[in-house]
């Protein structure tokens, strides 16, 4: 069992911030209040979990790696014969305006939700859906919680798996999210913050909501990309240490390796790289009084610079 931290935190957990119970949502083109957002109980996405996601970060009125993103929603969309509506400037164009109207500029994290839309009848067939997409974009005023750099993560590797590409293929960040809450439900009875998934091999593969990677004598790890979602915040990892010199390889490996590690840590759009603190009870590294390793430093460092540099390149353009 997991021994316990003064407070339990997910990769997810943000300040609070009192301004999130005024937003405006937008739905389908309106800017609805929070409390009148609202989609049908006939739409796709609410009885099949028939849709595509985004999660973007706002810097300095900025949408970070937009393209990235954009690249994925329209590949994943393209593959289930998912017609968004919108190109790319008009998505861009929402998101613009979701954040004007809010008044947000930075710290803001907005999740776009694309859905096959309304269906004439409660049933599977995706034909039932006539009437065009449904399109919601939910954006808050967020911040990493604070705890989360100093204390780490606990994980607990979970008996769910990540599936194979021909049952439901994990690149999809699908609206279909089942099997990632199951892990995180198996997670949380074990005592963790989040469930550390294998593939179906029994390699480590990601944790339910991150992608994962230890550092080992100096070298960065994370899975082959096979089987979990390929994050834009994983890539760019990947690219940072390239670019400086840090050795970084896309691989198989077991929880051997894992427990072994000198360092290890999350990456995603909201809380960029989340540090490890333990995997199934096991201290990870040797200094128990820090969560945060040299190695994740520099990335975080190293990351932290390309945010502003792309930025800058963003708004001179």
């Amino acid at each position: 069992m997991t021994s316990e931290s003064p407070k339990d935190l997910s990769t997810h957990d943000a300040e609070q911030d009192d301004r999130n119970q005024g937003i405006l949502i937008y739905v389908n083109g309106e800017l609805v209040p929070r409390d009148k957002a609202s989609v049908s109980v006939y739409d796709s996405g609410f009885m099949l979990g028939d849709g595509m996601w985004e999660g973007l970060r706002l810097y300095d009125g900025v949408w970070a790696f937009f393209d990235e993103h954009m690249d994925r929603l329209f590949g994943s969309c393209k593959a289930v014969s998912l017609d968004i509506g919108l190109d790319r400037d008009g998505i861009h164009q929402a998101l613009s305006e979701t954040a004007q109207a809010n008044g947000m500029v930075s710290d803001v994290h907005c999740r776009l939700m694309v859905t096959r839309g309304v269906k004439d009848k409660p049933f599977q067939h995706p034909k039932l859906s006539r009437s065009g997409p449904t399109i919601v974009i939910i954006m808050e005023h967020s911040k990493p919680a604070s705890g989360l750099q100093g204390q780490g993560i606990r994980l607990a590797t979970v008996p769910q798996v990540r599936g194979l590409p021909m049952s439901q293929d994990a690149k999809y960040n699908s609206h279909s999210k089942l099997n990632c809450v199951i892990a995180c439900l198996q997670a949380e009875q074990a005592g963790a913050d989040e469930g550390l998934m294998l593939d179906p091999h029994g390699f480590v593969n990601t944790t339910n909501a991150c992608n994962f990677f230890i550092v080992k004598k100096g070298e960065v790890w994370t899975s082959t990309g096979d089987y979990c979602m390929n994050g834009v915040t994983r890539q760019k990892v990947i690219d940072v240490c390239r670019a400086h010199q840090i050795p970084v390889f896309e691989r198989n490996f077991s929880l051997f390796d894992a427990y072994a590690a000198d360092e290890a840590f999350l990456t995603g759009t909201f809380g960029a790289q989340t540090p490890v603190a333990e995997i199934d009870g096991k201290r990870i590294g040797r200094d128990m009084s820090i969560a945060t390793g040299p190695v994740t430093q520099r990335i975080q460092d190293l990351y932290k610079t390309l945010i502003i540099n792309h930025v800058a390149q963003i708004r001179h353009q």
